[in-house]
């Protein structure tokens, strides 16, 4: 597999008040295309941070970043909106979905941003998400009339609909019962499996650790253990 993330060296330091704190220490991790890995470590370890500084959301304060070979430490921030529309998708805990719109609606949402599909691809496109994560009957359902687990679902949907290169996920099963994050582990592996969609997940689920083809252990903003 060819590697699709290349972080060299890579610090992240914020200020709180007028005191400099390290959040990545000289990160140096490598990403490659189709892998399932998971990311674990502490609270206060660095696991959002570094999924922040993969998904493009963060520059890091020194280090290198490469993307699919292309170095972005210090791309504008319209490159950076592009690549994070077009080739990342995003699966928070808290879901993010939008509570005005349908489950069909908020996956939909994903690729009107893009602003490269006609309305009727995007229906097309949605749809054929909404129905790989098995929720057609429930497609215009606002998210407050569907379960946690649905909810998910959707926003994994969301996630799948533009057919990213890499999914980043912050703890997507810590808000499930056990036998629905089962279901969702699933999905993601079967979907990932079909796609080859390079899979980056931060978590404490033991359960994604046994599916992860890969355990990444940070500790004090550095790699502790691959």
């Amino acid at each position: 597999m060819s590697e699709i993330y290349q972080l060299n060296n890579v610090s992240k330091t914020y200020m709180v008040g007028n005191v400099p704190v390290d959040a990545l220490n000289g990160m140096t991790l490598s990403l490659r295309r189709g892998e399932f890995a998971a990311l674990q470590g502490p609270s206060g370890s660095g696991k959002s941070t570094l999924l922040n500084v993969v998904g493009l959301i963060e520059k890091p304060t020194n280090g290198v970043i490469r993307f699919r070979g292309q170095d972005v430490t210090q791309a504008n921030e319209e490159l950076l909106t592009d690549l994070r529309q077009e080739c990342i998708g995003f699966i928070f805990q808290s879901f993010n979905l939008i509570p005005v719109l349908s489950a069909l609606e908020n996956v939909e949402y994903a690729l009107y941003l893009e602003q490269r599909f006609t309305r009727e691809e995007v229906r097309e496109r949605a749809m054929g998400a909404v129905q790989s994560v098995g929720l057609e009957r429930f497609a215009s359902h606002r998210p407050a009339e569907l379960s946690g687990g649905q909810r998910q679902r959707v926003a994994i949907a969301r996630a799948l609909v533009k057919k990213p290169q890499i999914i980043i996920a912050d703890e997507p099963t810590a808000n499930l019962d056990s036998k629905t994050a089962g279901q969702i582990l699933d999905l993601m592996k079967r979907l990932k499996d079909e796609l080859h969609t390079t899979i980056f997940v931060a978590t404490h689920d033991k359960a994604i650790a046994d599916m992860a083809e890969r355990i990444i252990k940070i500790k004090d903003g550095r790699i502790d253990e691959d």
